[in-house]
């Protein structure tokens, strides 16, 4: 399975291992930029090695919209992503 913009990813080391984050983009294919709208922000996103990312099979499609459209994704709508998917309500 890649991983891709806009996927929901745990965390499988570190400090943040077990909660979710929205993969923002991928710097190479070693890296990943991952924020959570929380505790890391859209604007400060954590740079995380791909192989300590758990990928779930889903994907916040609205983020993914956004993203490929270059218009600017909110920490609301990435806290709402996650939420979805936790609650199992995302599509």
């Amino acid at each position: 399975m890649n991983i891709n913009p806009a996927d929901i990813v745990y965390s499988k080391a570190g400090r943040d291992k077990g909660k979710p984050f929205v993969v923002i983009s991928l710097e190479s294919e070693l890296f990943a930029l991952i924020a959570d709208g929380d505790m890391r922000k859209i604007t400060k996103p954590k740079r995380k090695k791909i192989k300590h990312l758990k990928l779930t099979g889903k994907s916040a499609d609205f983020v993914a919209e956004k993203l490929k459209n270059g218009t600017e994704v909110t920490n609301k709508e990435l806290k709402k992503a996650i939420a979805e998917f936790i609650n199992g309500t995302m599509a």
